[in-house]
């Protein structure tokens, strides 16, 4: 039997998770037989629609620093679960949809693999529990999708993704491996960097996760390109943002950190950021990519509230 801990419904224990939220958190750890190695959150708000087909919204984890004790990412991703402060939980809260956040690691000893980033190290593992965790994601949600169904809610199979910083840029590369799942995309905090849905850039060779050059490599299948391209998306960065992972060994390799300073630009803002856009623009991707005034590394309620706005024109409530 699946390991199941109802952390809160409604009332019970509502200040050790939060001052905000109302509704029930479920701590899912996975079973032998499941297709995923890692527990995750699922929050279900208390007024979560059971006549209607919903919406699962999904914030990747994102801890913030590395650690080889697992219990630290499991508690930063209960706050992530469990606070407005977080779009994940904010756009749930506010469109009375259920919450995934998965529980990746983050290992002190293996440093340069960044799951939180979904980067080039974590996708090329291989025959340990770390292999595809995009697929293992893929995983979650389906069996957060079954124990839904168990509470009378139908979530639908396409799904939101949202984040910032480290798991903003996991939304953004997860968007262009898996545009058949992803309804649509609300994130920020990306260093002035989007993934390119292109295999190369002034005859450079875009590898993941610049870009989609080697990306079958990885999936085994062909850059889903037309599908992303009509994926609705939301990207944004704060003009005062100076939170910039691109030259630390953790998030990119030399060669990435090469290939972006002579591409794209090594000044974040406003170069490198606008040159994403432009090319975004120029490819006709569908995605809204704005920088806020007097903003930082930071995601206050006017950007949240912008992407509760995104997220319901797609999702057609009022």
């Amino acid at each position: 039997m699946k390991k199941l801990l109802i952390c809160i419904v409604v009332l019970i224990g509502l200040i050790r998770c939060s001052d905000t939220f109302e509704g029930e958190l479920i701590f899912v750890e996975p079973d032998h037989e499941d297709a995923f190695h890692y527990p995750y959150f699922l929050y279900v708000p208390k007024n979560v629609s059971q006549t209607a087909i919903v919406s699962i919204v999904v914030e990747p984890n994102n801890s913030g620093f590395a650690d080889d004790d697992f219990q630290k990412h499991i508690e930063k991703a209960r706050r992530i679960a469990t606070k407005d402060f977080y779009p994940g939980n904010y756009v749930a809260q506010n469109l009375n949809i259920p919450l995934l956040v998965p529980v990746f690691p983050r290992p002190k000893t293996e440093w340069q693999i960044y799951a939180h980033a979904l980067d080039r190290d974590v996708m090329s593992q291989k025959d340990d529990s770390l292999e595809r965790i995009d697929e293992q994601l893929i995983q979650m949600i389906d069996d957060a999708r079954r124990k839904l169904v168990n509470m009378n809610i139908d979530a639908g199979e396409k799904f939101l993704m949202t984040g910032f910083s480290a798991s903003g840029t996991f939304a953004n590369r997860f968007a262009l491996i898996h545009p058949d799942k992803v309804l649509a995309v609300g994130a920020g905090g990306v260093n002035g960097l989007l993934m390119l849905p292109l295999d190369s850039l002034n005859s450079t060779e875009l590898k993941y996760p610049l870009g989609t050059g080697d990306l079958k490599t990885f999936l085994n299948t062909e850059f889903k390109k037309e599908m992303f391209l009509r994926t609705p998306q939301f990207y944004f960065m704060g003009e005062l943002d100076d939170n910039d992972a691109v030259p630390y060994d953790d998030a990119f390799s030399q060669e990435e950190r090469d290939n972006i300073y002579r591409l794209l630009g090594k000044e974040m803002l406003p170069g490198r950021w606008n040159n994403c856009k432009n090319i975004y623009r120029n490819n006709n991707v569908n995605a809204t990519i704005k920088t806020f005034a007097n903003v930082g590394h930071e995601q206050p309620e006017m950007i949240k509230k912008e992407i509760v706005a995104f997220f319901k024109e797609i999702l057609g409530v009022n």
